[in-house]
């Protein structure tokens, strides 16, 4: 597979997606979410890959610490990885995933739901976002 050297993080990102359609041809979505995160992890660190779980981020109001978010999975150091294990991802799940990846210091996230219908992945990239973002409140 040719990959793309414009894409942030896309080597890693490719092994993510394998490591789930792994995980998804073996068990589909007929598991409750914390079968799969530990078969996923067992995927991932079987690619080579670094995985950090439940690490902690802080998150900050005005400069102030208001609380710590628990991300799934950060994958080697560069990816923050939520798993989902539903029907289907509703908007609600796909925004708050997106206010979750603001909230860190990562520039990736994949956003992965094993329903029993299909695999629903979502790579976002929020670097752009962050930048636009620090130079407005600087202005």
């Amino acid at each position: 597979m040719k990959l793309n050297p414009n894409l942030l993080y896309e080597e890693d990102t490719f092994k993510i997606r394998e490591a789930c359609r792994e995980i998804w041809k073996e068990f589909g979505g007929n598991f409750k979410e914390k079968i799969i995160d530990r078969a996923l992890t067992i995927s991932l660190k079987r690619k080579g890959l670094k995985v950090d779980l439940q690490k902690r981020i802080n998150i900050y109001y005005r400069g102030e610490k208001v609380g710590t978010y628990v991300p799934d999975k950060i994958i080697n150091d560069c990816v923050l990885m939520e798993v989902k294990c539903k029907p289907f991802l509703m908007k609600e799940d796909k925004r708050q995933f997106w206010y979750y990846l603001k909230a860190s210091p990562y520039k990736v996230g994949i956003l992965v739901n094993f329903s029993p219908r299909k695999l629903e992945f979502i790579r976002r990239v929020y670097d752009l976002a962050r930048e636009k973002e620090i130079r407005r409140k600087s202005a």
